[in-house]
């Protein structure tokens, strides 16, 4: 056909950008997206042990009678840690993220994304060898937590970077989302070792929820040897031939490919784009370079940071975390239910059966969709449990419909969080940021995270706690969770654009010329390759020679191989990117080739075979 031979096809073409979705991709973003397994197994533990028996009397000294399975001397709505020492148990591992999230992002650009996130797992080890070898020693015990945490950091940020940077488009929103899935399952592999290890009057009931951790750092660790680097690091890092082969191995392509090509092409006139754009400064200046822009352009670096660490902020003062963290001591609070840690373990499972609804979801319905009708429904469900644990379901009431009720109802709002701002709110904050800014910006982000997940950590047991000092306000919580949940919900309608079906160099775009409200009706018209070369034709000549010679299995450029140019108008005249009539003409002799045998910006009126 004529029209393959057209100069500019590929990087030109919006349906030539990318290649189609291989069984591979797919298992390299499921085996990255384990990294999820820290954070929900680490929230799933502490959960749990934080209301186990043994660890109660090792760090307050009161007595337990396992037989009867009941406190001595002391009422058991009485019997467990005080508010201050959950709170800092909990809350230190966050602060550790918080700042593992803020270095990683400045790692992942310096040596990869891959050695940073294989760091943070011995980082990781480590801290959890501190908190196994803590006995009733506190200090020992939060100091291991805070070291673990910043290891935590370090793979929470940097699993999304590589994740949104390998993912094809098409499923990109649902791969990333199996993240939030393995943060579900880690929460339940947790409370299943928790329940099983409960009533041991030993240092076995807390030591071995904690030494399981060691087995999802060495499988995540381990295989990152064999995964390759991050395609879009290496473009960044001026790679362009091993970033030819990462994409190669991820799209399941020959390096020789036309899909390869086109994409790395695409990637790279994005980066040099971006890199007119953000200024080129000083180490701290290029953290500044972050906060630039007007409030007033949805393109601005400063908005994105808004909305990404807006998402992030939101998502935790939905209250999620205070069920996960706090809902073993909270159930044991109503009065009325005999085993709180099974109770748990069903708010859990519902948490990992409702998340792969999200896979599917977010590609059909879009991010905006989940992300505000998820919201409106954790606002009902959230006053219904008030409305019912302030009346019928009060302690004294004794009801134990009413408090069924209630764990029924907290399910649900379970079930609208899982399937819509848990993982809706990680896969934004992977696309929505351009490559020259993406690693800080997700690191910034990501830490934004774990800042309010350490704030709730430290005021939840307040807020319900039954001891001096405390608020004391049990279901009524859910009132101020349900409040916060409104203004996520209007958060989302006005700053969070749609970007299902984009690539990340395209969602740059969208945001650059229409508003979150238009965004869903947005499609692309054009290619960075295009965009740059009517700006710039020699640097886009040269540009795309550089992505032939680092696809090109023979060491790069070719000379011709005799012969002449052959009329490229044989069925008429055609028309480049540029809007130009393209007419063949005839000549002869060698010259620059590739896999089809044409050079688009030797001479972009011939083809050659």
């Amino acid at each position: 056909m004529v029209s393959a031979l057209l100069p500019f096809e590929g990087p030109a073409d919006l349906s030539r950008i990318e290649a189609p979705v291989t069984l591979k991709a797919y298992l390299i973003c499921a085996f990255a997206a384990c990294g999820g397994l820290f954070f929900g197994y680490d929230t799933g533990w502490i959960n749990g042990v934080l209301g186990m028996p043994y660890f109660i009397t090792l760090y307050t000294g009161y007595s337990y009678d396992y037989d009867k399975k009941q406190p001595i001397g002391i009422d058991p709505t009485n019997f467990g840690l005080p508010s201050s020492t959950k709170s800092l148990m909990t809350s230190i591992l966050s602060c550790g993220t918080f700042f593992g999230a803020l270095i990683a992002g400045d790692i992942a650009d310096f040596i990869g994304r891959r050695l940073t996130i294989i760091i943070g797992c011995l980082i990781f080890c480590v801290g959890c060898v501190l908190q196994i070898a803590s006995t009733n020693q506190t200090v020992l015990f939060v100091f291991g937590r805070l070291v673990a945490g910043l290891g935590v950091g370090f793979i929470s940020t940097v699993i999304i970077l590589y994740m949104s940077e390998i993912a094809p488009r098409k499923v990109r929103g649902a791969l990333v989302s199996a993240y939030q899935f393995c943060i579900t399952v880690g929460i339940l592999l947790a409370n299943c070792v928790v329940y099983a290890t409960q009533d041991r009057n030993d240092t076995g009931s807390y030591r071995i929820p904690i030494g399981v951790q060691f087995l999802w750092a060495l499988i995540l660790g381990t295989g990152l040897f064999i995964l390759p680097e991050s395609p879009r690091y290496h473009v960044m890092k001026g790679q362009l031939h091993s970033a030819a082969k990462s994409l190669a191995y991820v799209r399941g392509q020959p390096i020789e490919s036309e899909y390869i090509k086109d994409e790395l092409a695409e990637i790279v006139a994005n980066h040099e784009y971006e890199m007119q754009v953000v200024p080129q400064t000083s180490y701290i200046g290029s953290w500044v370079a972050c906060f630039h822009g007007s409030l007033r352009k949805g393109n601005s670096n400063i908005r994105r940071i808004i909305m990404a660490c807006g998402l992030q902020m939101w998502q935790q003062l939905t209250g999620i975390n205070f069920i996960f963290y706090f809902g073993t001591t909270f159930f044991q609070q109503l009065g009325t239910i005999s085993n709180p840690f099974f109770i748990s373990l069903i708010t859990t499972l519902v948490n990992v059966l409702s998340t792969p609804i999200s896979f599917v979801a977010i590609e059909y319905l879009g991010r905006r969709f989940l992300l505000i009708y998820g919201a409106l429904g954790m606002v009902i469900m959230q006053f219904i449990v008030a409305i019912i644990g302030t009346t019928a379901g009060r302690v004294d009431a004794d009801d134990p419909a009413a408090v069924r009720a209630m764990i029924a109802f907290i399910c649900l709002n379970i079930f609208f969080f899982a399937t819509s701002w848990g993982p809706t709110g990680w896969v934004v904050i992977g696309e929505c940021f351009p490559l020259p800014i993406r690693s800080r910006g997700v690191g910034i982000s990501t830490a934004c995270n774990w800042f309010w997940n350490c704030i709730i950590a430290v005021v939840a047991p307040y807020m319900v706690g039954n001891s001096k000092g405390s608020a004391n306000l049990g279901p009524k919580v859910f009132f101020i969770w349900g409040s916060l949940s409104i203004f996520s919900m209007l958060f989302a309608y006005f700053l969070v654009p749609e970007m299902k079906g984009l690539t990340l160099e395209q969602i740059d775009k969208m945001m650059e010329e229409v508003s979150p409200r238009k965004s869903l009706k947005w499609k692309p018209k054009t290619t960075f390759v295009a965009e740059l070369a009517r700006r710039d034709v020699e640097k886009s000549r040269q540009q795309w020679r550089d992505v032939n010679a680092a696809t090109n299995t023979t060491g790069g450029l070719e000379g011709g191989m005799g012969g002449g140019y052959q009329e490229a108008n044989e069925m008429g005249a055609m028309s480049d990117p540029y809007g130009t009539p393209v007419h063949g003409v005839h000549g002869g002799g060698g010259g620059y080739g590739n896999s089809m045998g044409r050079d688009p910006y030797e001479n972009p009126n011939t083809v050659r075979y």
